[in-house]
């Protein structure tokens, strides 16, 4: 069955060093990336554009808001794209969801899968309420693209809080299931806390999932951005 490589990545809108996120990301050389705080203010669009053709990639999935992108290789077809807002909160930043349904083929066999990248709120409450509508979103879009679901982002929030909880309800969490390479995600300069996953129905095999520690110059990681990415390799059914 064929196998896939998702890579969930928090670039803090390129405030850091660009050249270093696109190193990190070729030499890691993923299928699908999801990204989050991806530009979104003045020449937004043509940012997005420098950042997938930097990255060898094309964009699948994402609007201006929220900072949400899906990003996928050549292996990768785009079958279907959604963009859902998520509640607004009064005084907090809008979060969203991104999704792309793909499609790729290996050894003659197709498969279909959906990426979806997401960003939650710093406040318990707000994550809460946004984690079950998102869940509730993901749901009507695996019976829509009749696709398992990969959901990745960053959390805000370690394991063992409500929200992962949650995920892990009706998910795999794949570092969880398959451990490789590190689990700390934040910060990229001090790792301290797990807050960004790559979580996947049950009916997906994770290969394995962590940060990558091997392959790729670790040394970039502080450069690029505060956060550091999760590689999962996945079987689809």
């Amino acid at each position: 069955m064929p196998t896939v490589r998702v890579l969930s990545y928090n670039i803090r809108s390129l405030r850091d060093d660009p050249v270093a996120v696109a190193r990190v990301v070729r030499a890691l050389k993923p299928d699908v990336v999801c990204f989050q705080e991806v530009p979104r203010f003045m020449w937004w669009r043509w940012q997005r554009w420098q950042l997938a053709r930097a990255c060898g990639l094309k964009v699948a999935a994402g609007r201006r808001a929220c900072g949400l992108a899906v990003m996928t290789g050549p292996r990768m077809r785009r079958v279907g794209r959604e963009f859902h807002l998520l509640t607004r909160v009064p005084e907090l930043h809008r979060r969203a969801l991104a999704i792309a349904a793909l499609e790729v083929t290996e050894s003659g066999r197709t498969a279909r899968m959906i990426a979806a990248s997401t960003h939650l709120d710093l406040k318990d409450e707000p994550r809460r309420a946004h984690t079950a509508e998102l869940i509730a979103r993901l749901n009507r879009a695996r019976h829509r693209f009749e696709a398992p679901v990969v959901l990745t982002g960053d959390i805000n929030e370690e394991p063992g809080g409500d929200c992962w909880e949650m995920l892990q309800t009706g998910f795999q969490d794949a570092h969880a299931v398959a451990p490789a390479g590190e689990p700390l995600t934040f910060s990229a300069a001090d790792p301290q806390r797990r807050i960004d996953g790559v979580f996947a129905d049950r009916e997906i095999e994770i290969i394995g999932c962590g940060v990558p520690v091997e392959g790729v110059e670790v040394a970039d990681y502080p450069l690029a951005t505060d956060h550091r990415p999760v590689l999962a390799e996945i079987r689809l059914p």
